[in-house]
């Protein structure tokens, strides 16, 4: 999901996909763990796409 499709969507369709990446994330590091992840940067865009999801959730509340 890209920056601009981030910042159209409401607080509470941000924050369900945030629940939604903390589980793929969770996922991804226990296919980690037990060597079957084949594409380990997922796990990297997974963590920013969830930061980046919170930082607009702090920019809308700011605003």
């Amino acid at each position: 999901m890209k920056l601009d499709e981030m910042r159209e969507k409401t607080v509470d369709e941000l924050q369900s996909a945030i629940v939604d990446w903390k589980k793929d994330l969770f996922n991804y590091k226990l296919q980690l763990s037990t060597h079957k992840l084949e594409n380990t940067a997922l796990i990297s865009k997974t963590k920013r796409l969830i930061a980046q999801a919170k930082t607009i959730i702090k920019e809308k509340a700011n605003a």
